[in-house]
């Protein structure tokens, strides 16, 4: 048994069945067991966890009953002493490991033990292991005085390890990574002063001040309200520490940047009652140990495992992975690459997904399968992995994620036998013989009631044809019904028609077993689990209901709820409320597609789920840009719902997957004008976080849908915004072969404001070659025309170019006028991006006027708003102009530090042209500090940089520049 009180008491039999637990007394007398577990608890202590101080005369003998009937419900599941008579009393006996409470308490143990001795990583991962063990309130539901007593002590030793383990993590410079983790704790736990003080300093260092002293006066709000009283010193001392910036707030040098992640161990666990396999076992060992005798004759051994479904390829993969682990000190990675699904995951997917795990930062994983196939091989060069790829379709699949060097090693599972993957060994997996099926039976179902019937359990494996699958979904069935024979089992499925109801093949194996849930459903349940299946998305969020169904959010969350309780539906991640997100099991997902009928309106449901998609996507564009600015708007119709979509970077984050998915199935079913509509918005999260894969894929499914429909209008967004990525890749010859594409079409459609939007780009692209006067007449065009349709924000972004081109050509007080007005602009529209931008351009305006304390001042607001929006680019430049003022004002130290973060973030973030002018102002540095050597060497780079990305006027500076000081 696993014994689960950290969280709702729940108990699991061995085969991971939840037991159904009874009464709520039945309940209480177990929690109060469990509170002093493998003790005698005295009898009037389990009476006063029923009944508090006023107990019934009765109250004695209701504990016996409650106690026997637990004790009768263990014995079904095989524990026939769980709970033993003492004197005056009884005693549950558990195991070690069996109790989530005693893990609790002994990764805590083990993690101050580590933190003692300074170990502060391994501590870190102790605490972290241990408060994965919660699953909410301890003992959630039992309403008990002496039950929850206990629990508010568990609470406060639970958040006590929570402050210590951030404490650790603040030392190691995760600030960033704590920040929205400590505020959900916060909200839970509001007079937790220690919580507050450690969200503060993780706001302050993380460069959101103004946010950390809000949450002071929150606090004090709070306290105010609540208890009448201020908040303790402590938290007034660090309230004035941020307000005077308190030198010793800083992250001492030495824990600046936190220490690489651990080794990655993505294996899912494995299986408890694994049977037989041994001949597969000892090839894939005995290849394994062949490679890691004798590296020098071997390239990466590859371990294919192929066979029909359902045949345990995985569970065989998994099994034989946990066994070899030992062997890959440095790590095992897993991937399902979903080769029996439509929406196979390709490589680019999982080596972003495997790269992030072994640290790669996500702005720095490359944007093409051959460069991040490079990374992920340097990665693993030095290192022993061992990699495993489950369900792969095709040998295209598999070629990427092979390691470079023979020191790791993969193992893969398919339906086919990937025969042209070089030096592949070859593991083939079929079903078990007689004897392994009975032996899997018996530990599913157990080897007493299987002994007992042993003729029909072996004509019971025949009918099942010896497939694992078959086996273990006959095997569940028995065991979830104990007053079932073997022999009752076997006549069921005896019946040929009804067999494939009662044991299904291959990926629709628990149709029989998922209707008996379903035929309990009520008809709304049903069809939504039906709809469910509509979207061909990895998983989905609470909205998605609304829309299949065109019904009000919280009937339709009611619905999903219910087939949540049904164990229909699964939850997933650590989000709550609206942010939960939902799957179907992919065998249900068949089941479910399988009962759809025409009266479901499928096509309807979908363009209603899809119109969903695209109306919260809009919502949440505009929340980072004050309104619907700067996009091209797909005519598609919309659904709109009422969902929150603030933050929108999380939102869209969380519903990237989504997203991507969307505009795939978008194109395949002919919703054209919704998949590019989505592709075009989503650029909002795409260019923020730096996922050009999928900005570049989406693109392309929803271009060819457009051009294959004939849809001008269409083709002319994606155009428009796949110069918007090229530029963004400083790929400019690309970009404007795009752009004129798409000028064309937007003027065939008149579309001004796609023809304004393109205008802005290339004028962009001509001040970066140094076409000022063509840049300029560009500019000014898209100028009238955003005037003319009331776009503030795409208006400000004009007036910002419009000012680069008067500084680069000396008018000062040209560009001085037009600042104010793009600024003005911003502020109108309410868009912080673009608002940062002109910021930077107002500051840098300063600089070339020669007031370099006002430009630190305008450059500190900048760095706020790019901070706000996780910008790292921004952040870059605003870091940049930092640098260049302290310069300028003889603050050499100050300069160094901005501009030594400024080149860590334009490098992080692959930005040349940034990291090229970051280089120049070091250059003004070093000569400002008397090095005109280094200096020399710092102009060199940026050139070799700038030669890559072609930026004339820039690449004209640096090398006059370069030549003073060869002169001098």
């Amino acid at each position: 048994m696993r014994y689960l009180a950290l969280g709702a008491l729940e108990v699991l039999a061995a085969d991971g069945e939840r037991l159904d637990l009874g009464s709520q007394r039945q309940r209480t007398v177990l929690a109060a067991l469990l509170l002093d577990a493998d003790k005698a608890v005295r009898l009037e202590r389990l009476v006063e966890a029923l009944y508090g101080e006023e107990p019934p005369s009765t109250a004695r003998v209701q504990v016996q009953i409650c106690v026997s009937a637990l004790r009768r419900l263990f014995a079904t599941h095989g524990d026939l002493d769980a709970i033993v008579t003492q004197a005056q009393g009884y005693r549950l006996r558990i195991g070690d490991g069996e109790l989530d409470l005693w893990r609790f308490e002994e990764e805590l143990r083990q993690a101050r033990q580590a933190r003692s001795v300074n170990r502060a990583t391994e501590a870190v991962a102790g605490y972290r292991a241990a408060a994965a063990l919660w699953r909410g309130p301890a003992f959630d539901g039992i309403d008990s005085r002496l039950i929850q007593s206990a629990a508010a002590r568990l609470t406060d030793r639970r958040y006590t390890a929570v402050e210590e383990c951030v404490e650790l993590e603040l030392g190691l410079g995760r600030h960033r990574e704590l920040v929205d983790e400590l505020a959900g704790q916060v909200a839970e736990q509001p007079l937790r002063t220690k919580l507050r003080g450690q969200l503060m300093l993780a706001l302050h260092r993380s460069g959101r001040a103004p946010e950390a002293l809000e949450t002071y006066r929150a606090a004090r709000r709070y306290f105010a309200d609540e208890l009448g009283l201020e908040p303790g010193e402590e938290l007034r001392r660090l309230e004035h520490a941020i307000l005077t910036d308190d030198p010793r707030l800083a992250l001492p040098e030495r824990a600046a940047v936190a220490p690489a992640p651990a080794a990655p161990h993505l294996l899912p666990t494995d299986i408890a009652d694994f049977t037989g396999r041994s001949t597969q076992l000892d090839a894939i060992e005995r290849q394994l140990t062949l490679a890691a005798q004798d590296a020098s004759r071997f390239a990466v051994p590859v371990v294919v495992m192929p066979g029909k479904p359902g045949v345990g390829k995985t569970t065989l993969a998994v099994h034989a992975a946990h066994r070899l682990a030992d062997r890959y000190p440095d790590g095992q990675l897993f991937a399902d690459l979903h080769g029996r699904h439509s929406e196979q995951v390709s490589a680019m997917q999982v080596l972003e997904r495997f790269l992030r795990a072994l640290g790669v930062p996500g702005t720095q994983i490359p944007t093409t399968l051959d460069e991040c196939a490079e990374r992920y091989r340097a990665l693993l060069s030095n290192r022993r992995m061992l990699v495993v790829l489950d369900n792969a379709s095709s040998e295209s699949q598999v070629r990427p994620l092979v390691p470079g060097s023979s020191r790791s090693a993969v193992m893969v599972t398919s339906r086919g036998r990937l025969a042209g993957l070089p030096g592949a060994v070859h593991v083939d997996i079929d079903v078990f013989d007689a004897a392994h099926s009975v032996q899997l039976l018996s530990r599913v179902v157990g080897a007493d009631r299987i002994e007992a019937e042993s003729d029909s359990t072996a004509e019971l494996a025949e009918l099942c044809g010896h497939l694992p699958l078959a086996l273990r979904i006959a095997g569940a069935r028995l065991a979830a019904r104990p007053h079932w024979s073997v022999d009752q089992l076997l006549r069921r499925l005896a019946v040929e028609t009804r067999r494939l109801d009662e044991l299904a093949h291959s990926g629709m194996g628990v149709r029989a077993s998922i209707a008996l849930t379903y035929d309990h459903l009520g008809r709304d349940a049903q069809r939504l689990l039906r709809l469910l299946t509509v979207p061909d998305v990895p998983h989905f969020s609470g909205w998605t209901a609304a829309a299949l169904l065109d019904m009000p959010l919280p009937d339709a969350q009611d619905l999903l709820d219910e087939l949540a309780d049904a164990q229909l539906v699964e939850t997933g991640g650590s989000s709550r409320g609206e942010a939960t997100q939902y799957r179907l099991h992919d065998l249900i997902r068949v089941f479910a597609r399988e009962r759809l009928t025409p009266d479901d309106g499928e096509t309807w449901a979908l363009e209603r789920y899809l119109g969903a998609l695209l109306f919260l996507a809009g919502e949440a564009h505009i929340a980072m840009y004050g309104g619907d600015f700067l996009r091209v708007r797909s005519p598609a119709s919309l659904f709109p719902l009422p969902v929150r979509t603030s933050p929108p970077l999380e939102w869209f984050e969380r519903e990237r997957p989504v997203i991507v998915a969307a505009v795939r199935h978008a194109a395949r079913a002919g919703l054209v004008e919704h998949g590019w509509g989505l592709a075009m918005t989503a650029v909002t999260l795409f260019e923020s976080r730096n996922y050009l894969g999928d900005w570049r894929e989406t693109h392309r499914v929803a271009l060819e849908a457009a051009t294959a429909a004939g849809d001008v209008r269409g083709q002319a967004a994606m155009r428009y915004s796949i110069g918007s990525l090229l530029m963004f890749e400083q790929r400019f010859d690309d970009a404007l072969e795009s752009f004129d594409t798409a000028c064309a079409l937007f003027d065939e459609v008149g579309h001004d404001q796609g023809v304004a939007l393109v205008e802005g780009h290339v004028a962009f692209i001509d001040r970066v070659f140094g076409r000022q006067d063509e840049a300029t007449g560009r500019y000014t065009r898209a100028l009238d025309t955003f005037r003319r349709i009331g776009d503030p924000a795409a208006a400000a972004y004009v007036l910002h170019g419009l000012a680069h081109i008067k500084l680069e050509l000396g008018d000062i007080e040209a560009a001085r006028a037009i600042l104010p007005e793009a600024l003005d602009d911003t502020r109108r529209a309410g868009s912080r991006r673009v608002e940062a931008q002109v910021l930077y351009r107002l500051g840098q305006l300063h600089l070339q006027a020669g007031e370099p304390q006002a430009a630190a001042y305008v450059f500190a607001q900048t760095l706020t708003v790019v901070r706000s929006l996780g910008d790292g680019v921004g952040e870059a430049y605003a870091l940049h102009g930092t640098g260049q003022a302290a310069v300028r004002m003889g603050d050499l130290a100050g300069a160094g530090a901005a501009l030594r973060e400024a080149l860590r973030l334009a490098r992080e973030a692959g930005d040349r042209i940034v990291e090229a002018r970051v280089l120049v102002a070091r250059a003004e540095l070093a000569t400002a500090a008397g090095d005109p050597g280094l200096a020399a060497a710092e102009l060199r780079a940026a050139l070799e940089l700038l030669r890559v990305v072609r930026s004339p006027r820039l690449e004209a500076q640096v090398r006059s520049r370069l030549a003073e000081l060869d002169a001098g």
